[in-house]
């Protein structure tokens, strides 16, 4: 289990357009199709990364309490899926069935959205504001795989909860830390 940090895109980066296939619904879909007038909250994820299996129970219970507050979520994978089967389409749309997702759950065959995000781990989270720029990059929260901390999403919510507020997002932002992004060769 390689540990890599995400790249902390710069805050204030307007988001990457970009078009996708939902594993979901079987649908191609836009960012202009998915994002909210409040935020939006992309994840690169992946099916078969220790640390997103690690948070991925919390991370549906907190998507589910801000989606109904109007808050766009999009789960993204953009691993190699010759070398890596597990998180091939197919699989994906097995893992949003098993584990509930309520958000589409995109395939980035080319891999141009997670370059375009420079995503570098799963999982790796992005917050855009109703403009649509960056106001948070990073973790969901401290626990890893075997640090014995209680997984929480507590930096993702304490982020939205300032959103919904009014207020700013701090700027105190730790990285998330993950897998490496399987890169095709």
């Amino acid at each position: 289990m390689s540990e890599t940090p995400s790249n902390m895109l710069p805050l204030g980066t307007l988001a990457p357009d970009f078009i996708s296939f939902d594993t979901v619904s079987g649908n191609t879909l836009s960012l202009e199709e998915l994002k909210s007038d409040i935020a939006t909250v992309i994840m690169f994820i992946c099916n078969h990364c220790p640390y997103v299996k690690h948070i991925n129970s919390e991370l549906v219970l907190l998507s589910n309490d801000y989606l109904i507050k109007g808050i766009s979520f999009i789960g993204i994978s953009s691993n190699d899926v010759e070398n890596y089967p597990e998180d091939s389409p197919e699989n994906m749309e097995l893992t949003a069935e098993e584990l509930g997702y309520k958000f589409p759950y995109l395939f980035d065959e080319t891999q141009e959205i997670a370059k375009a995000y420079k995503a570098a781990c799963t999982p790796d989270f992005y917050i855009f504001d109703k403009d649509m720029k960056l106001v948070y990059r990073g973790q969901f929260d401290d626990s890893r795989p075997g640090n014995g901390m209680e997984v929480t999403g507590s930096d993702i919510r304490s982020a939205l909860d300032n959103i919904l507020a009014g207020k700013p997002v701090s700027q105190e932002q730790k990285p998330s830390i993950g897998c490496n992004i399987k890169w095709k060769k």
